[in-house]
């Protein structure tokens, strides 16, 4: 079809016009850029790589068979709207999360993140809301195929007649191909490539696909041979502080504005007879993948490529949790986080399991997860209660309420009975927590508040009365999301020891922490190293534990599934 099919004149105004934009918007679907740090865009004016081989593919197209068919202009469409939605989540997930798109990884997360989120909404909001997704979907594919359509039909047939147009394509192409050898001189001129990131999801997939690509990818672990007598019996507490990160301390703004708070725990540490000693240590995961962290400290693994943490699901490697059921410890995972159900919890072998449903939470829902914090570490304690004759308990804890998007900021309830009520908070305190509204724009302001009522409800734990002795680990999991950390943040956490045992305190401050609340650099390492360091120091030698293994024997069968269903 020559361009006087198309409806205007060869040359006229209109024509041209027509060109331009249906060009200019397909190299602009596939190079914008993040508006940080929020879910929108901004244009980019570079050239796209996308667009030069899309551009490539109708000039040979045309050339060799004349004007495409509707199935060809159809699939071409479909490939490059892919592009576009793979374009979107490239620029947006690092200034949300700090960390690029996993495929293998997040697409197990956001679905049951979004089937949380929908939780909240009425059946038709949430119908609503898919259709207009599927809606816009659809305006982008059309779009996307109309502009091909015109791309192919008015703007190809014309380039393969003019000996500037494909000088000009060369020279593009030849521009795209040293952007893709590296050539840093092209950086302002084109844009980075979508291409590369499909291609590197598909091979996370295949690895995650081959048994001898996994296996390859899995190192030793530590030797889990501890005999934790340092710690004397006393339970242990491990908690994980949700988007706890080096932030809390490194933005000034955000460091004075939690001094209250945290002097306020450190002194009730103090008056409750225990110190305190903190460091820093590296995160395998920045604003999300929460148990990348998780299984990576109790494992010893350095988890931070996620098909390891998959990998290591289906083995028998040693964890914190098996050497402490066998020296004899009670192991509860508790998960309130968590309201479906979870078969990879078999890896982790825990004597007791208390997901969310199972806490028995009768009070107001708060934010995405429903339940506070200060409630769950509350009921687990009135649920197992720690009585000196019973056996010491190993707890593990990730805790929730500090997640993203950091709203809305549960009251602190200084009544620990009145906690567990269905009637947890006042009226007035409630209702002002849920009319603080949080914002993409203002997330740091929302995260110090969350991370005020961690200090507290910590402080108050803290002061309760405790029937034994306990350790208490206070950790994060991963910085907050690139929009609180900042551009370039480290992946720094804070990790906390606390403990009534003078011995111990000196054990941890001999292996790089410091006393106080206050932790300082250098990182005593990755999360995985903090493991080698916690069996070191609480075995009654002073070098054990850094061996390294490759399996351990298969647990004998425990109680996996979780107590009784209980309304409070």
């Amino acid at each position: 079809m020559s361009p006087s099919q198309s409806g205007d004149r060869p040359g006229s105004w209109l024509a041209v016009v027509k060109v331009a934009l249906a060009l200019l918007f397909l190299n602009a679907a596939v190079s914008f850029d993040n508006l940080w740090p929020t879910p929108g865009i901004t244009p980019d004016t570079r050239l796209a790589p996308e667009f030069v081989l899309l551009w490539t593919l109708l000039l040979l197209a045309v050339g060799l068979a004349g004007m495409p068919g509707p199935r060809l202009i159809g699939g071409l469409a479909l490939a490059y709207t892919l592009l576009v939605i793979g374009r979107y989540a490239d620029v947006t997930a690092p200034a949300l999360f700090g960390r690029s798109i996993n495929l293998y990884w997040d697409g197990r997360q956001i679905p049951r993140f979004l089937a949380v989120s929908a939780q909240g909404l009425a059946s038709w909001q949430t119908l609503a809301i898919l259709l207009a997704v599927a809606l816009l979907l659809w305006a982008i594919y059309r779009v996307v195929r109309l502009a091909i359509l015109i791309a192919a039909r008015d703007a190809a047939p014309h380039a393969l007649r003019s000996r500037a147009t494909l000088l000009l394509t060369a020279s593009a192409i030849v521009l795209v191909l040293a952007n893709t050898a590296g050539v840093k001189a092209t950086w302002p001129y084109v844009s980075r490539p979508v291409l590369p990131t499909y291609l590197h999801q598909a091979d996370l997939l295949l690895t995650a696909l081959s048994p001898t690509r996994l296996k390859d990818a899995l190192p030793p672990s530590p030797a889990f041979d501890s005999d934790l007598a340092a710690l004397e019996r006393a339970d242990v507490k491990l908690m994980f502080l949700e988007s706890y990160g080096a932030v809390a301390f490194d933005n000034p703004a955000l460091h004075q504005r939690l001094a209250a708070s945290r002097d306020a725990l450190a002194r009730q540490i103090a008056a409750s007879g225990r110190q305190v000693v903190s460091a820093f240590v590296r995160s395998p995961t920045f604003g999300g993948a929460s148990d990348l962290a998780h299984l990576g400290l109790l494992s010893g693994i350095d988890l931070s490529d996620p098909v390891r943490h998959d990998l290591l699901l289906t083995s028998q490697r040693p964890t914190l949790i098996s050497l402490f059921h066998q020296r004899g410890y009670q192991t509860i995972g508790l998960y309130p986080a968590l309201s479906w159900e979870w078969p990879e919890r078999a890896y982790y072998g825990f004597d007791k399991f208390f997901d969310g449903p199972h806490l028995g939470y009768r009070g107001p829902r708060l934010g995405f997860w429903g339940i506070p914090d200060q409630f769950t570490v509350a009921r687990i304690d009135q649920m197992l209660p720690a009585t000196p004759g019973s056996p010491a308990q190993f707890l593990f804890f990730p805790t929730i309420t500090s997640h993203l998007p950091f709203h809305p900021i549960p009251p602190y309830q200084p009544d620990w009975t009145r906690v567990l009520s269905p009637e947890p908070y006042d009226d007035a305190d409630l209702a002002m927590s849920l009319a603080d509204e949080s914002h993409w724009a203002a997330m740091l302001s929302a995260y110090g508040g969350m991370i005020e009522y961690t200090y507290r409800w910590l402080a108050g734990y803290v002061a309760q009365p405790a029937a034994r002795d306990y350790v208490m680990i206070l950790l994060g999991d991963h910085q907050p999301a690139a929009s609180v950390s900042g551009p370039g943040a480290p992946w720094d956490v804070p990790v906390h020891l606390v403990s009534s045992n003078p011995a111990l305190i000196e054990r941890f401050i001999a292996r790089g922490f410091r006393p106080g609340l206050e932790p300082q650099r250098p990182v005593l390492g990755s999360m995985d190293s903090l493991t080698r360091i916690l069996l070191d120091g609480f075995d009654g030698g002073s070098t054990t534990g850094l061996q390294t293994v490759a399996a351990r024997p298969k647990a004998a069968d425990r109680d996996h599934a979780a107590p009784a269903r209980t309304g409070g």
